[in-house]
């Protein structure tokens, strides 16, 4: 049988109506920018994750570096940013004329660590840029215990929990994007910004309104950057099934384990005590590029996502030039990607399996 990558349609259907509904609903109000969809929203995910303020924004790189602008980030400063993530992790940083550095990664969890990121720190840095990759939940207090505001990039890891709450509570001020892939995903672009600190947020709502309170007076150069209406409309149906999808994701993690698939590559590890709602489901392997074509002929999805991690990438030569992260490279080169999906079934995730042992790569 055919198993995708992603199957975002599937979980949606149950919810077409609803959806439908609320895109009229807004259509019939006729106001598309940071109208009452919006407010709900920020609301709603704000006791969703425990934070006292989210403020919506046009996408999760914006989400970036306003977050950071929103602590005074700027021209001389440092951030340390893990090189293997999404390219937007890293980008976002010289957008606000600070420095990215980079810093390694734990193998067997694929985040950031104490220990990591203290190797990069430096009297300049600013604020550390800790991302929950693949939906895994880095360890926020005890990175924050450093000394360093840290910045949780949320953007895959919507629906995870830890012993200390969700991710989007865990430190100083977090992001999210609402791509449509993402675990909570929308129509469109879109993004958030989430903080326990009232005045944090003050300074988010004004830059991502061109650096205005009332449209009338511009204290700071700003973003044109807003979550609209109909995205956060299609996004407030979605949420009360987000723990739902989570908890299908988790057991989707837990059927390829139960499935032998540790005997044939390695598999992802949990942080300490945390219960990822696994964004992508992503093994180690010694030819995971042969394994790709060998699930390809199959009709199975894979891929790899981060082969040349950010510090290598020619964008960042400036910074990343004489950066040696041997468990970033490690990983660059035998990480792959397996079908996940809140919809993926038992039955798929051992054809997965099946077809990783009959390709008998070793």
């Amino acid at each position: 049988m055919a198993v995708p990558l992603f199957d975002p349609s599937t979980p949606l259907a149950p919810l077409r109506r609803r959806l439908q509904e609320a895109i009229e609903d807004v259509l019939e109000r006729g106001q598309f920018i940071l109208g009452p969809e919006v407010a709900a929203f920020e609301q709603e995910f704000a006791a969703y994750l425990g934070a006292e303020h989210v403020i919506g924004v046009a996408n999760g790189t914006e989400a970036l570096t306003i977050a950071l602008r929103a602590l005074d980030v700027g021209p001389g400063d440092e951030v340390v940013v893990p090189s293997f993530t999404f390219y937007a992790s890293a980008e976002a940083i010289p957008a606000t004329g600070a420095r990215p550095v980079f810093c390694d990664v734990d193998p067997e969890t694929f985040c950031v660590t104490p220990e990591t990121v203290k190797a990069a720190l430096t009297p300049r840095t600013k604020a550390v840029i800790a991302v929950h990759l693949f939906g895994n939940v880095a360890p926020i207090a005890e990175i924050e215990a450093l000394g360093v505001p840290v910045v949780e990039d949320s953007a895959q890891a919507a629906g995870s929990t830890s012993p200390a709450g969700r991710p989007g509570a865990l430190g100083t001020i977090a992001t999210f994007s609402f791509y449509p892939s993402k675990n909570l995903g929308a129509f469109g672009d879109g993004g958030a910004i989430a903080t326990g600190d009232a005045a944090l947020a003050d300074a988010v709502r004004t830059l991502r309104f061109h650096g205005s309170r009332d449209k009338v007076t511009y204290e700071r150069v700003g973003y044109n950057s807003r979550l609209d209406e109909l995205q956060a409309a299609v996004l407030r149906v979605q949420l009360p099934e987000l723990d739902r999808w989570g908890a299908h994701r988790r057991d989707v993690g837990e059927w390829y384990a139960q499935s032998g698939l540790g005997e044939l590559a390695t598999l992802p590890q949990a942080t300490d005590g945390a219960r990822p709602a696994w964004h992508l489901y992503v093994i180690r392997h010694k030819r995971p590029d042969d394994l790709k074509g060998a699930l390809a002929a199959a009709d199975i999805g894979a891929s790899g996502y981060y082969r040349t991690p950010i510090h290598r990438q020619p964008a960042m030569a400036e910074w990343g030039a004489r950066v040696e992260l041997p468990f970033t490279d490690e990983l660059a080169r035998t990480h792959l990607a397996l079908p996940i999906s809140a919809a993926l079934t038992r039955d798929q995730v051992d054809e997965v399996v099946a077809a990783v042992r009959d390709a008998n790569l070793g």
